[in-house]
């Protein structure tokens, strides 16, 4: 609709420049006006104004007037309404996206609210589309949500004010992730959603170590350092090459190029009954290998024996090719 709009404004604005050349070569021509004068006649004829002619008009050049006057009439009145529709259909078009997203957003449950859409927020942003998880933006910079409103489910405000978090249904949502580029800006995001929602998880960027510990008291679950991780690899490129670039391969993005899975005991139970690891036998069904548990408490247990018992609400951590991960989702509907 926009670009309706737009067509239609970039033709009105060529019909005046048209019937301004027009003037001015009629009178240029017809009435023998110097280049400056004929556009003035133009010009003035078009507004209507009733200025003097610059020399008197023959017979000739006052009919030419009156087809100039009623040609800048029809060109002006169609210009000034398809503006007029273009600035209403604009307002009435953003009040309809808005209404949209707030009804999908309030649709939500079990969603993620991810706070900030700078370097670190898109990043997330892109993840979570890799993997299909609903997630909503809460982003203050009007540029950045016209860019990307398309793509994304966007609440324009501060994320610091309960009533921006209450949009986002953060009392619905079982993730918050606020990647602020002020740690001040996050630790209030983190008091503010953790007295709105005991239960939500909570992850937090910081730049300064300092802030850590801050703003784990606040609420946060975890706190990550871009920055620190960062460096990290990067050294670790220089001590350990193979092993970083081996890592790098497990994590490469997209549903279908995984190389690992976290899987909940639930899942496999559906299947029939699974006492330990060894029951689940996965490694002949799908030929993914079991790598780690997590215990109901959050205690993770690398490479587990074969016959550990498996208890009620705990995960496994599988490895295996895409096309393994693949038919794993496939076979206990993950």
């Amino acid at each position: 609709m926009i670009r309706l709009f737009r067509s239609k404004i970039y033709l009105a604005i060529a019909l005046m420049f048209a019937v301004v050349i027009f003037g001015v070569l009629g009178y240029r021509y017809i009435s023998d006006y110097s280049w400056i004068n004929a556009l003035y006649m133009t010009v003035i004829t078009m507004a209507t104004v009733g200025f003097k002619e610059v020399q008197p008009l023959d017979d000739t050049a006052k009919i030419f007037t009156v087809f100039l006057i009623l040609a800048s009439i029809f060109i002006l009145g169609y210009s000034i309404s398809v503006i007029t529709e273009y600035v209403l259909g604009r307002n009435s078009l953003q009040l309809l996206k808005k209404k949209k997203m707030k009804n999908k957003i309030k649709s939500l449950s079990d969603h993620i609210v991810l706070c900030g859409f700078g370097r670190n927020g898109m990043q997330a942003a892109e993840r979570l589309k890799a993997y299909k998880k609903p997630f909503v933006v809460i982003e203050s910079d009007r540029d950045i949500i016209e860019k990307y409103e398309s793509e994304v489910l966007f609440i324009e405000g501060d994320a610091n004010e309960d009533e921006v978090l209450h949009e986002a249904g953060i009392e619905r949502a079982k993730y918050l992730i606020t990647t602020l580029p002020d740690d001040a800006a996050n630790l209030f995001v983190v008091l503010s959603a953790r007295q709105i929602n005991k239960e939500l998880k909570i992850i937090s960027r910081a730049s300064q170590i300092t802030s850590q510990k801050k703003l784990r008291l606040a609420g946060a679950d975890q706190v990550i350092m871009p920055d620190k991780i960062g460096g990290d690899h990067m050294a670790s490129l220089v001590v350990m090459p193979d092993l970083i670039t081996f890592m790098d391969e497990l994590s490469l993005e997209g549903e279908h190029t995984t190389n690992l899975e976290e899987v909940a005991i639930e899942e496999f139970t559906e299947q029939g009954e699974c006492n330990s690891l060894r029951d689940l036998d996965l490694r002949r069904k799908t030929g993914c290998t079991i790598i780690g548990y997590i215990a109901p408490d959050g205690k993770y247990t690398i490479n587990p024996e074969a016959d550990m018992p498996l208890q009620p609400k705990s995960k496994v951590i599988v490895l295996g090719r895409p096309e393994q991960i693949k038919k794993l989702n496939e076979m206990f509907h993950i």
